[in-house]
């Protein structure tokens, strides 16, 4: 196999960034990209740390990220299953991306800057829903925001509903943590309470 082991090599192959791949790129949330954002319900949320790379997904009621300011965006820590892989990453390093996915759009926008994590009681409660605030929110601080190409949306046909998935087909997560933990979780015990737990810890 041959590697690619050198920019210059890189570039003999894809050549350069025409004028509309860089123009689209700013360092502040402008009006085109705030419409973007609000739009979006998910962000899939990147991070490195000393154990490696993480990338966590994001959602919320409405939309995943709230602007703060033309610099600055606003992400609750809402329930998960208490990894905290993304908290840990950006407490030692605090280099963030974020992708954020629009239902119906073929465009996605990307978001790269640096995060801490802040547990101010009254940011809290700016985030409370159904009486539940989150125990953090990520406050991340903008350095390049652009729109993606929409090709690969294009070619994965990601909201053609004949193109979607059977959830029958594939495996539970019940099953995956059945045969994960040698049988110690049982898979259909686990299926079976799932929607219900999952309604009473959504927030």
């Amino acid at each position: 196999m041959t590697v690619i082991a050198t920019l210059e090599a890189l570039e003999a192959i894809y050549g350069f960034p025409n004028e509309s791949s860089t123009v689209k790129e700013a360092d502040w949330i402008t009006p085109h990209y705030r419409a973007l954002v609000e739009a979006s319900p998910f962000v899939a949320l990147a991070t490195a740390g000393p154990e490696g790379l993480d990338c966590s997904p994001r959602g919320d009621e409405g939309q995943a990220v709230r602007i703060e300011d033309e610099r600055t965006v606003l992400m609750p820590d809402r329930r998960g299953n208490n990894r905290c892989d993304s908290l840990r990453n950006i407490v030692r390093d605090p280099r963030v991306a974020l992708l954020f996915l629009i239902p119906g759009s073929g465009n996605c926008l990307r978001i790269n800057g640096r995060a801490h994590i802040s547990i101010a009681p009254e940011l809290l409660a700016s985030f409370v829903v159904g009486g539940q605030a989150p125990r953090s929110v990520i406050v991340i601080t903008v350095e390049t925001v652009y729109f993606q190409c929409a090709r690969a949306i294009v070619r994965a046909e990601l909201w053609n509903p004949e193109r979607h998935v059977d959830p029958a087909t594939l495996p539970t997560a019940g099953q995956i943590l059945e045969e994960r933990s040698e049988s110690r979780v049982d898979a259909a015990a686990y299926d079976a309470e799932w929607p219900g737990r999952a309604a009473k810890t959504l927030w």
